[in-house]
């Protein structure tokens, strides 16, 4: 039997207006861009502070390293991430452009390309002739077509400079707080690192919750494997720095 308070939850997130709130989610956002950042911010950051206090420097070499490489990494990342975006949007317009070529110079041959690809989907007969018929009929709507069935592109790509700027955003203020313990007065190094890794381990696991959140994965796993994650990169940069200050007497 079916449960009458699923049907009507079920009923519910059919009203087109839920329908149409679910298609305009389904645009680009820029959550997964800022949490990208976040994350890569409190490793490096953090690994920066762990080796330096590994290597048995103190607190003011570990504020200059931490905020240049905060800056210095955040910028690259966001501009890595800027160009990637950029790159998407621009292979789908060259996408485009073959497409209307090709309707230009060969459109039977489109044709059958549509109505391969809903003969695929199970269509047939006069069905299939009208679906065939109204694609090919709006130019648009058929290189639209083309670009999402047979190349498999999203036609919405992210907005290059925002993708950017979410990202470098996201790695400044994150990366930011393993650095804040260091910038407190009267804190000794060892009660700052000590401040620092707990603080850290808190907004590791916050950012892999976030993660699992927009991958719609367990909240918990994620934010447990991020926290493992920054850890063992963290553990790595102290045991390097505290090798090479008892190898080498940096």
């Amino acid at each position: 039997m079916n449960d009458p308070e699923n049907a009507r939850e079920l009923e519910q997130e059919h009203r087109p207006e839920a329908i149409q709130e679910r298609i305009d989610q389904s645009r680009p956002d820029y959550l997964g861009d800022g949490i990208l950042g976040g994350v890569d911010g409190l490793v490096t950051t953090f690994a920066v502070v762990a080796g330096a206090v590994g290597g048995g420097f103190g607190s003011q070499v570990v504020i200059v390293l931490g905020i240049a490489k905060l800056l210095a990494d955040g910028f690259s990342m966001g501009v890595s991430n800027y160009l990637q975006a950029k790159s998407e949007r621009e292979r789908v317009e060259q996408a485009r452009r073959t497409e209307h070529h090709h309707i230009e110079h060969i459109p039977e041959g489109e044709r059958q390309e549509i109505r391969h690809i809903f003969a695929q989907k199970g269509f047939e007969g006069e069905t299939l002739d009208e679906i065939v018929e109204t694609i090919t009929g709006d130019r648009q709507v058929w290189v639209n077509t083309m670009l999402v069935e047979e190349r498999g592109l999203r036609l919405e790509g992210r907005h290059p400079p925002r993708a950017g700027l979410a990202t470098f955003v996201a790695f400044l203020i994150v990366g930011v707080v393993p650095l804040i313990p260091f910038l407190l007065p009267g804190l000794d190094l060892r009660s700052a690192f000590a401040i620092s890794a707990a603080v850290t381990g808190v907004a590791f696991a916050g950012v892999g919750i976030g993660k699992g959140i927009v991958l719609d994965r367990s909240v918990g796993r994620s934010g447990l494997e991020t926290l493992l994650v920054g850890g063992g990169a963290s553990a790595v940069a102290y045991l390097v720095g505290r090798w090479l200050r008892q190898t080498y007497g940096v």
